[in-house]
């Protein structure tokens, strides 16, 4: 009704759920009060405003974070503890969940992982027959541009963990998640190297900031 009170954040999340609230509410609950003669609504989107994004404040470094009047060390703290939380809670997600399902769990999980590196990581997901998480692990680095990935030894491990399936994900750390030439290359030696031994190749997946390239679907989702 037009005249029913605006809920306050946590109000609003008991009520409504936390999906409901937006970004600069799901703010202010961390941040729990304001400063000086700066409510704690006012100092969340006033965050939000200077960072551009939640993403943004979360990569922050903690320089970056204490800059902004209302914000210090022992937030930042609690800031990365939560961060790092949530990374444990989809990286264990994806240890019981059928991940060819639910890939959203997967691009969830890596994207928190490596969208903040500066240069290129390879990291491989390696899954059971039943399309669970057998291991996560980031095999090869390289440069701002490029990392170099060797087909063998992805399946040297593939069969060392007895993986049925397989799903490779690197970041592109300019933030453009389209595919290279390059890309497209290790995508199909992949394929056919994981045919020579019977592994599922299920995806190759390019994490940019804040969307990512999925080879199996052909497209970016952003």
């Amino acid at each position: 009704m037009e005249n029913e009170p605006m809920l306050m954040p946590r109000e609003k999340l008991l009520r409504e759920g936390a999906g409901a609230l937006t970004d600069a509410e799901l703010l202010a609950i961390f941040l729990r009060t304001g400063v000086k003669n700066l409510p704690v609504m006012t100092l969340a989107e006033g965050v939000l405003r200077e960072f551009g994004s939640l993403r943004a404040l979360l990569t922050a470094s903690l320089a970056e974070f204490c800059h902004i009047k209302g914000l210090g060390q022992t937030q930042y703290i609690q800031l990365q503890a939560t961060k790092e939380m949530t990374k444990r809670y989809l990286c264990q997600k994806m240890a019981v969940s059928d991940l060819i399902s639910h890939p959203e769990l997967a691009v969830m999980s890596v994207q928190a992982e490596l969208e903040a590196d500066e240069k290129e990581v390879v990291m491989v997901l390696f899954l059971d027959n039943r399309n669970r998480l057998i291991k996560q692990e980031k095999m090869f680095f390289g440069t701002v541009h490029q990392a170099v990935v060797y087909p063998r030894e992805i399946i040297k491990e593939a069969l060392k963990c007895n993986a049925s399936a397989i799903i490779i994900v690197h970041n592109h750390p300019s933030g453009d998640c389209s595919p290279s030439q390059e890309d497209r290359q290790i995508t199909e030696k992949m394929i056919r190297a994981c045919e020579l031994v019977e592994i599922r190749f299920v995806d190759h997946i390019i994490v940019g900031k804040g969307d990512y390239f999925s080879f199996k679907a052909g497209e970016c989702d952003r």
